[in-house]
C-alpha cells in the first residue's frame, strides 16, 4: 500500500469540521483519528470509515465494500467500508458519512471494557 501523504492531507482537509482530525501511519496506511478513535482508514489511496450494525446498510445502500485484506487461509472483512462515490468530492458530501464512521466507532469503543490498571510493585 503506497502512502499518498498528499491525499492524506486532502481528506483530513474535508473531515476538518469534525475538530482536530489525525493521520497516524499503520501498516502500510493511515489510521483516521478525532480525540484518539479511530473512525476510518486509509489504504491504497481509498478511504474507509468505520461501519457497525447499526450503519453497514447505508454503505452498502450506496454501494460501498468493505476493506478487505487477504488473511492466511481466506479473505478477512474489516468493520471500515469505502466512501461513497462522490463524497470525497466536498466537505458537505463527506461530513455525513463520515459522521457516520465516527458514532460507530464510538458505540464500538462504548462496549470495551475498561482496562483494568496494573498495582505497581513494591518491592
Amino acid at each position: 500500500m503506497a502512502r499518498d501523504r498528499s491525499f492524506v492531507d486532502r481528506v483530513c482537509g474535508l473531515l476538518l469540521p469534525l475538530g482536530p482530525v489525525q493521520a497516524r501511519a499503520m501498516f502500510g496506511g493511515w489510521g483516521i483519528y478525532l480525540d484518539d478513535l479511530m473512525f476510518a482508514l486509509i489504504a491504497w489511496d481509498r478511504l474507509f470509515l468505520k461501519v457497525d450494525e447499526e450503519t453497514k446498510a447505508r454503505f452498502a445502500d450506496v454501494g460501498s465494500t468493505a476493506f478487505t485484506y487477504t488473511g492466511k487461509s481466506k479473505p478477512i472483512e474489516m468493520s471500515y467500508w469505502e466512501a461513497p462515490a462522490g463524497s470525497l468530492e466536498s466537505t458537505d458530501a463527506l461530513l455525513p458519512w463520515a459522521e457516520l464512521g465516527l458514532a460507530a466507532a464510538k458505540r464500538a469503543q462504548a462496549k470495551k471494557k475498561p482496562r483494568k490498571r496494573r498495582k505497581a510493585s513494591s518491592g
